[in-house]
C-alpha cells in the first residue's frame, strides 16, 4: 500500500508491516539512508539494560557475507559514510553515498541487519570495548551529570537508565540474551526504511521490496509507561576530579503528542537555545558567571523533560541556580513582548529549514516521525502550528512546567558532596 503525501515525502507499508519512506530531493547529489527500529533502552528490563546498544554495535563485526573490515570498506571505499545510535526509544543504523552507488550500500545495511553473525568472539570482545565506552563517559563531567539527572527524574526506570548499560549489565548479556532481544525487538512492524536523496520513491520500493520478506512479521514491542511520583525538588551532588562544577536541571514537561509542545519549542528559544537567549544573556554574558549555559527539549512516547545545563565555578552554584530559578519564574508571571516572541519564532522555523537543507536530516525527519507519530507531518504544517502559538500560550506552559515539583537538579563537582548544599539549593528550587 502506498501512501501519496501532499509534499515531496512518499510511504508505503509492505504485506508484512515494513515501512518504506522517502524524500525525494533531485537538486542533491547524495543519498542518505537508514533503517530505523522502535526500540531503544526504554524496551529493556534492569537485567538486560544496554542490550539495544550492544546489538548495535555487534551488527559492525561481520557477517556470513563480509567481515568488519568489510563492511567498513564496502561503504567507505565508496566514498561513503557508515555510522549507527541507539536512544532511549530508537535504534538506527545509517549510511550517506552518492546516488549511484545507492543500491550496493543499501545491500551493506541489510546484510548487517538480518546476517550479523554474533560470533562468540565479537560479543566478549565487544564487551570490553563498550566497557571503555563507558569509562569515557564517566571521565566527562558534562555528560556524567546528564546521566545523574536522568537517574534522579527517573528513578528505578528504563529512561533512568544508561543506553550503553553498566558494567555489571553488560557481564549477564551473553550470545544468547542479545539473540533473543533482537528477535523480540526488531519486527517488520517497527521497522522503518528511510532515504532522502535524488532517487525516486518507486526505485527505492523496487530495490527493496525482494528482500522485504526477511524482515520479522509480528507485533511491534511496547515499553512501560514512565511514573513520576514527585513532590518536592531533588537535587544529587556527585564528586568527580574536574576543574568546573557540571550543572544540570531538569524539569519534567509533556510527551511529543502534546499539544503544548509547540509552545514549549518556543519557550526553550527563549529561555536558554541560542546566545541570544535570556540565560545566556544574563549568566554569561552580562555576569560572566558560566562560559557555556544552555537548555534544551527531549520528547518520548508519554512523557518529556527540558534541561537546563551549564559549566561553571563551584562556589558561584547557589548564585546560578538562584538565577535560573529568577528567569523560570518571570516565564511563568509576565507576557513575553511581542519581538521577543517573534524572535524566538522565526529562530525556531529557520533552525528547521536549514536542517532540512541536509539529505541526513531529511531521512532522520522521516524515520522519527513514522516511528513517533505513525506518519510524516510535512515542515509546512510544524511551521503553521509554530506560526500559531501566542504570548499567553507561552507563559501558560510556563506556568504548567516550571513547578518545584518537577525540578530535578544533578551537580558533578570537586570535593565531598555536602548535605547542607543539596539541601540549600532545593531550597532555592522550591521557591
Amino acid at each position: 500500500m502506498t501512501i501519496k503525501l501532499p509534499t515531496m515525502y512518499r510511504l508505503t507499508k509492505l504485506p508484512n508491516g515494513l515501512r518504506v519512506a522517502t524524500a525525494t530531493l533531485p537538486h542533491m547529489a547524495g543519498v542518505s539512508l537508514g533503517l530505523w527500529v522502535g526500540t531503544g533502552s526504554r524496551y529493556e528490563p534492569a537485567a538486560l539494560n544496554g542490550a539495544c546498544h550492544f546489538i548495535e554495535h555487534l551488527l559492525f563485526k561481520g557477517t556470513a557475507r563480509r567481515s568488519a573490515r568489510e563492511i567498513s570498506e564496502a561503504v567507505e571505499g565508496l566514498g561513503g559514510y557508515l555510522n549507527a545510535f541507539t536512544s532511549e526509544e530508537h535504534t538506527c543504523f545509517h549510511a550517506r553515498v552518492q546516488r549511484d552507488h545507492f543500491r550496493p550500500v543499501l545491500d551493506v545495511l541489510l546484510d548487517m541487519f538480518h546476517g550479523s553473525r554474533f560470533a562468540p568472539a565479537d560479543v566478549a570482545k565487544e564487551r570490553e570495548v563498550i566497557r571503555e565506552e563507558i569509562a569515557m563517559y564517566r571521565d566527562q563531567p558534562a555528560q556524567r551529570v546528564q546521566e545523574v539527572l536522568n537517574a534522579l527524574t527517573w528513578p528505578g526506570q528504563p529512561l533512568g537508565r544508561s543506553i550503553t548499560g553498566t558494567a555489571r549489565s553488560l557481564a549477564r548479556l551473553g550470545r544468547a540474551e542479545l539473540l533473543a532481544v533482537l528477535a523480540r525487538n526488531y519486527r517488520a512492524a517497527n521497522t522503518v526504511l528511510a532515504v532522502a536523496g535524488p532517487l525516486s520513491h518507486e526505485a527505492v520500493v523496487r530495490a527493496v521490496r525482494p528482500v522485504a520478506r526477511r524482515f520479522t512479521p509480528g507485533p511491534a514491542p511496547e515499553c512501560a509507561p514512565a511514573v513520576a511520583r514527585q513532590t518536592a525538588p531533588r537535587v544529587r551532588l556527585v564528586a568527580q576530579d574536574t576543574e568546573q562544577a557540571q550543572l544540570a536541571l531538569g524539569i519534567r514537561t509533556c510527551s511529543r503528542h502534546d499539544d503544548r509542545r509547540f509552545a514549549l519549542r518556543l519557550l526553550n528559544a527563549l529561555l536558554g537555545e541560542n546566545m541570544s537567549s535570556r540565560l545566556f544573556q544574563r549568566i554569561r554574558e552580562d555576569l560572566g558567571l558560566a562560559y557555556n549555559i544552555y537548555s534544551g527539549l527531549s520528547f518520548y512516547a508519554d512523557v518529556g523533560d527540558l534541561v537546563i545545563s551549564a559549566g561553571l565555578d563551584a562556589e558561584q552554584l547557589p548564585r546560578v541556580v538562584r538565577l535560573i530559578r529568577r528567569e523560570l519564574r518571570r516565564l511563568a508571571e509576565t507576557t513575553v513582548s511581542a519581538a521577543e516572541l517573534r524572535r524566538a519564532r522565526d529562530y525556531a522555523i529557520g533552525q528547521m529549514d536549514l536542517s532540512l537543507e541536509s539529505t541526513e536530516n531529511q531521512m532522520n525527519l522521516l524515520g522519527e516521525q513514522l516511528l513517533g507519530y505513525g506518519r510524516i507531518v510535512p515542515p509546512a504544517v510544524t511551521r503553521r502550528r509554530l506560526a500559531a502559538v501566542t504570548a499567553a500560550e507561552v507563559r501558560r506552559v510556563a506556568a504548567d512546567f516550571f513547578q518545584p515539583d518537577r525540578f530535578n537538579l544533578a551537580v558533578v563537582c570537586a570535593g565531598r558532596p555536602s548535605y547542607g548544599i543539596a539541601t540549600g539549593l532545593a531550597a532555592i528550587l522550591g521557591r
